[in-house]
């Protein structure tokens, strides 16, 4: 998504809490857009870490048109037997994480009367899948959030939706076992896995001023789930 709004000409603020192997090899992989990327790290789910992200950004990089909430953690596990801290870590990051996220970004956008909010959620939230409870859950509460939040803000010139991918070729899916992914591949109706290109292209048009009139939509790209 960073390189889809690069490759449209934005100045793109890219974000991410723990893997810096991989936010070190991003930021060489787009040296032909240094001069409009930055990468901060922070904690979603760290009320204060998103303040302090805000704050930075208002006071060194001006006002902001388009936040893109993307991050989301997975602890699978069946209810009976799902920890405690395994619950309470997915509903943080992807749920709590959500709000910290738009309340923040509400804030500022709401001072220049023109915004765009998309929060990645997932079809989980509508179907659930057996130990993803919690994660189903958190996926669940963002739609609702975002279709709350998207009418406290359409006078004020801002849209926020959410784009729901079904599985797409990430590292997010990477780690499941191979015979759980080939069953996951059998109930897409396409035959295949998304790519992350797809996912990216939906929310660049929400981000766009040719999208102002969709507001608490859920835009699904998931190959017919």
């Amino acid at each position: 998504m960073s390189q889809a709004f690069l490759a449209a000409g934005g100045f793109v603020v890219a974000t991410y809490r723990e893997d810096d192997p991989a936010a070190e090899a991003f930021a060489r992989a787009n040296r032909a857009h240094e001069a409009r990327l930055s990468i901060k790290k922070f904690d979603v789910g760290n009320y204060a870490e998103v303040e302090a992200f805000f704050r930075d950004r208002e006071e060194n990089g001006g006002p902001f048109q388009v936040v893109v909430h993307s991050s989301g953690v997975r602890k699978d596990a069946v209810v009976g037997l799902m920890k405690e801290d395994d619950w309470n870590r997915v509903i943080q990051t992807n749920l709590t994480g959500t709000f910290n996220v738009c309340k923040l970004a509400v804030q500022g956008l709401m001072r220049q009367r023109y915004g765009r909010i998309v929060v990645v959620t997932s079809p989980i939230g509508r179907f659930g899948f057996a130990g993803q409870s919690n994660y189903a859950a958190s996926k669940a509460g963002q739609v609702a959030f975002v279709r709350s939040l998207s009418k406290e803000v359409a006078t004020r010139g801002i849209t926020v939706n959410c784009v729901s991918p079904g599985f797409i070729e990430t590292d997010f899916i990477a780690d499941l076992p191979e015979k759980q992914k080939k069953a996951y591949l059998g109930m897409v109706p396409m035959k295949r896995f998304g790519q992350a290109g797809e996912v990216a292209s939906s929310v660049l048009f929400l981000a766009s001023r040719e999208a102002a009139y969709i507001t608490g939509s859920v835009q699904e790209i998931s190959g017919g789930l």
